[in-house]
């Protein structure tokens, strides 16, 4: 018995010696989610405030205001107005990434379909809304001039375009159309681009739903085989 009382107070005097490094842990990994969810709301705003006002009236106080937060917490996270869009940028390369991953995945293996998914997934809501083009739009004005703006599109365009290069190569190969696959992965790219400038520019006959028209119509004239033109329906 008196065996056993010694065993649990060793037991107990060792939690006792533990707790205060668990406490420190915890609020070590809350501090870090707080983090997080402080950064991720100051670049949402951010996107609002590129949205709204476009790169160069964009400020740290904008951005301070649209997440209701205090201006300092601001300079505490980025520091500079400059790392701020750095970091903004990045997150919405990230989620355009994603997003258009897990399009590929969910299409299977198949290439015909995998190239179909990657184009609708260009005109998803969630990527291709007012808020975010805009967005886009600002950056992509200001990407000439900022070499870590140049760095960052380009090293995520060359892994997009590659996917494209080497969709194109396999319903080359299994069509047996004329085209050469880079040039006409430059193609379908180009189309695409164009299309999300026209709904950046807010031209009155290009929607979210005729650009998505558009692309397809496109893949049907390049891919014929592949995507059969479907009849017209009679009124």
């Amino acid at each position: 018995m008196l065996e056993t009382v010694t065993r649990m107070k060793t037991a107990n005097a060792r939690e006792a010696l533990l707790e205060p490094a668990r406490k420190a842990d915890s609020e070590k990994r809350g501090r870090k989610a707080s983090k997080e969810v402080r950064q991720l709301q100051l670049i949402e705003a951010t996107i609002d405030s590129l949205a709204r006002r476009g790169y160069s009236e964009t400020t740290m106080a904008d951005v301070a205001d649209g997440a209701g937060l205090s201006r300092g917490i601001v300079n505490f996270h980025f520091e500079s107005k400059e790392k701020l869009l750095v970091a903004t940028l990045q997150h919405m390369y990230d989620e355009y990434s994603a997003h258009w991953r897990n399009a590929l995945q969910r299409a299977g293996d198949e290439p015909a379909n995998q190239l179909h998914a990657l184009v609708c997934a260009d005109f998803d809501r969630s990527i291709c809304n007012k808020r975010k083009l805009a967005a886009w739009c600002a950056f992509w004005g200001e990407a000439k001039s900022r070499p870590t703006y140049q760095a960052l599109s380009s090293a995520r365009d060359a892994v997009y375009q590659t996917i494209f290069i080497d969709l194109c190569a396999s319903l080359k190969q299994s069509g047996g159309y004329a085209y050469e696959p880079q040039v006409m992965a430059l193609a379908l790219s180009a189309m695409l681009e164009g299309l999300w400038l026209r709904l950046m520019m807010g031209t009155e006959d290009t929607t979210r739903e005729t650009a998505l028209q558009a692309a397809n119509e496109f893949l049907s004239v390049a891919f014929p085989k592949h995507y059969p033109l479907k009849a017209a329906v009679k009124p």
